[in-house]
């Protein structure tokens, strides 16, 4: 069974010309707002997940008592 991978082939030239496009698309004064949007939104899902892992961890710890 052949499995794709999302990012199995990019090399060297095809980031270059992705970053090349985003910054031609919302200019130099954008990116770094992307980039802090973004770094917030990582923060939350990563914030989210350990909530969600607690609850579950604290679900389980009361089932075996």
């Amino acid at each position: 069974m052949k499995t794709v991978l999302l990012f199995q082939n990019f090399g060297i030239w095809e980031i270059l010309i992705i970053a090349f496009i985003i910054l031609l698309i919302f200019g130099g004064k954008k990116i770094p707002e992307l980039m802090k949007g973004l770094g917030k939104g990582v923060k939350s899902f990563k914030e989210g997940m350990s909530e969600a892992e607690k609850d579950i961890k604290d679900s389980y710890d009361k089932s075996e008592k």
